[in-house]
């Protein structure tokens, strides 16, 4: 069974990065772990031995990562602030490969955009959140239907998910982050609109 520890996921466990797991063990691929959940990107300074949540994280992350391997081949999420990228290629350093499948969704982005953000070596797909959930959002995007997953278990569908998304083919504009800072939009209040 896939150890946390053994994997590229390993170093963000040990800083207490990973948080409100909604999946966290071995997948359905030998020697793959599988997390979804929220990763802290920024915490707030810590006094004595309070525990406060995070100033902001990656959230709704689906990601897997194999035993052995030193870097994470997929990774979504969602961050409140297209400004935050930064922080998800400072945390994730050295943990994300050049050819691996990095897909983030955007609360402040224009709803028709599609980002492709390189970083260092690293390529990041932009992409707008119009739907209710990441999970959802990715299995539009790579041409999912949950019929096509609902008789595997958690681990299996994040495995189908995760590789399917290593082979989208959608067309995404080149553009740079500070580029992509310009662009960007009022974060919208997550709260507006929701009933009482």
């Amino acid at each position: 069974m896939a150890a946390i520890e053994n994997t590229a996921l390993g170093r963000l466990e040990k800083e207490a990065r990973l948080l409100n797991a909604v999946f966290k063990g071995a997948t359905t691929r030998p020697g793959r772990f599988g997390f979804r959940g929220d990763i802290a990107l920024k915490f707030h300074a810590q006094v004595a031995d309070e525990k406060r949540p995070p100033d902001y994280s990656i959230e709704q992350v689906l990601t897997i990562a194999q035993e052995g391997a030193n870097t994470i081949p997929a990774l979504v999420g969602y961050l409140h602030s297209f400004a935050y990228l930064a922080d998800v290629a400072r945390v994730f350093d050295g943990a994300l490969s050049p050819d691996g499948s990095y897909f983030i969704f955007c609360n402040n982005i224009d709803l028709l955009a599609k980002y492709r953000i390189k970083l260092g070596d690293i390529t990041f797909h932009v992409l707008p959140c119009d739907q209710s959930t990441v999970w959802k959002e990715m299995m539009y995007l790579v041409g999912l239907d949950k019929n096509d997953i609902k008789r595997l278990d958690a681990g299996g569908r994040l495995d189908c998910l995760l590789e399917a998304a290593q082979n989208v083919g959608a067309s995404f504009d080149d553009i740079s982050y500070e580029d992509g800072l310009k662009r960007m939009e009022p974060v919208k209040n997550r709260n507006a609109n929701r009933p009482v």
